[in-house]
């Protein structure tokens, strides 16, 4: 190579440069001839080992057990007589959340044999629960109970109702006991029409009474009566076995179931 009319030989270069990259030691660089001469790079490098990152714990993990390396671990809960703390989870669970927390158990130890009967016994008693409860659903009373008191109609119906004072309970009670007492004492061949017109007359005085409002006493009285001789006949014919012997009896126990219907209109219809 000829610089400024002396000639000079090419000139070598030898760079070492550190490198960060783990696995390689060092990288050599062979340049030659600087300037229009192509450069020749030689590297060389070991091979690279990769390090072993932590595995991330899912959010299963939290729930259904712990995590390990060792494929001959034993389940924690094993022992656990409650199938649903066994398997972590909910009795609520649905079973699409059962079979994944029965999955991710067996996975996770299946290199322990006692581990993996105990997971399966509890999902298949979960399992079995449930499909027997879909077959024989339970009746919930109060569940019931409490619907049926929050209905309209049911609403509705216990609104014209209302408790009076003691001292007025106590005076229909008597008035309806003393009916009822010569009714069944007192029976006659054409049956009990004289106490059962008494108790009509008796039943719209106390709700005049109640209420001081002549129309809706008789309103409330005799739709009252004749809704109490319906129900009493209906119950005695279909329902209520016969209480007394005689020719009457069946107008004798209708008398009585119709003064105690119109006792309860008398006193908390409102």
């Amino acid at each position: 190579m000829a610089i400024s009319g002396v000639a000079a030989s090419p000139i070598k270069y030898c760079l070492q440069l550190p490198v960060q990259c783990p696995g390689l030691r060092e990288k050599r660089v062979s340049v030659s001839n600087l300037g229009r001469s192509r450069s020749h790079c030689t590297v060389s490098t070991q091979k690279y080992h990769p390090r072993r990152m932590p595995l991330v714990k899912c959010a299963m993990e939290a729930s259904f057990g712990g995590s390990t390396d060792d494929s001959a671990a034993i389940f924690p809960r094993i022992n656990v007589k409650d199938p649903y703390k066994r398997l972590g989870i909910n009795i609520e669970a649905s079973e699409d959340e059962i079979q994944a927390a029965r999955n991710f158990l067996i996975q996770r130890y299946a290199g322990h044999k006692p581990s993996v009967d105990a997971i399966e016994a509890a999902h298949d008693k979960i399992i079995m629960q449930k499909f027997y409860d879909r077959k024989n659903p339970k009746i919930d009373i109060k569940k019931k109970v409490r619907e049926m008191k929050q209905s309209r109609v049911v609403q509705a119906v216990t609104s014209r109702f209302r408790t009076p004072a003691t001292k007025f309970i106590v005076k229909t009670s008597i008035a309806f006991i003393v009916l009822g007492a010569l009714t069944v004492l007192f029976p006659t061949e054409e049956g009990p029409t004289l106490q059962v017109a008494i108790s009509l007359i008796t039943a719209m005085y106390f709700i005049h009474d109640r209420l001081k409002n002549k129309l809706r006493a008789f309103l409330y009285g005799a739709g009252a009566f004749i809704f109490s001789w319906l129900m009493g006949t209906f119950l005695m014919v279909s329902v209520v076995p016969p209480i007394f012997k005689g020719p009457r009896s069946l107008e004798v126990t209708t008398s009585l179931i119709t003064y105690v219907l119109l006792w309860v209109s008398s006193t908390y219809l409102i």
